[in-house]
């Protein structure tokens, strides 16, 4: 039992730092792509003054122009869907390790004995219960959208 349940804390502890390690990875990805938000908002700027300022210019030069930005909002709405994929990734990483609290709360109060548990333990571990049907209820939420989403793409 005692190495039982080192294997189930150790178990935990390796997830929590999995966990960490995706969110600091998800952190970053959003960092950056703030900072290529605004450099795709200043080179657009920068194609518009120039559509708008050179109306003698060449037709050629007007469609590349043109182009170039049109480019460039496809690129800022493709930054704008991984944004929006790594948001949700974010609640999923918060509803996982909610669900792993509440999953270590509910072991230990049905690690218990029967005889010894009050009424006010058996209270809480219906209540740790139900939190835990919410955690993964809003999860499978979660799942379902980005299956939806998912989907659309296709």
């Amino acid at each position: 039992y005692p190495t039982w349940k080192r294997t189930l804390a150790r178990r935990a502890r390796e997830d929590q730092m999995k966990r960490f390690c995706r969110a600091q990875a998800i952190q970053r990805r959003l960092e950056e792509i703030e900072v290529t938000f605004r450099e795709l908002e200043q080179q657009g700027t920068k194609l518009e003054k120039l559509l708008r300022d050179e109306n003698e210019s060449l037709a050629d030069q007007h469609t590349q122009w043109t182009n170039q930005l049109l480019y460039l909002v496809q690129k800022k709405n493709n930054l704008m869907t991984e944004e929006s994929d790594l948001m949700i990734a974010v609640q999923e990483l918060k509803l996982e390790e909610q669900q792993c609290q509440l999953d270590q709360k509910l072991r230990s109060y049905m690690n218990m004995e029967e005889a010894l548990k009050t009424p006010e333990d058996h209270k809480a571990e219906q209540d740790i219960l139900k939190q835990l049907v919410e955690v993964v209820n809003k999860r499978n939420v979660l799942i379902q959208i980005q299956e939806e989403k998912r989907l659309s793409e296709l």
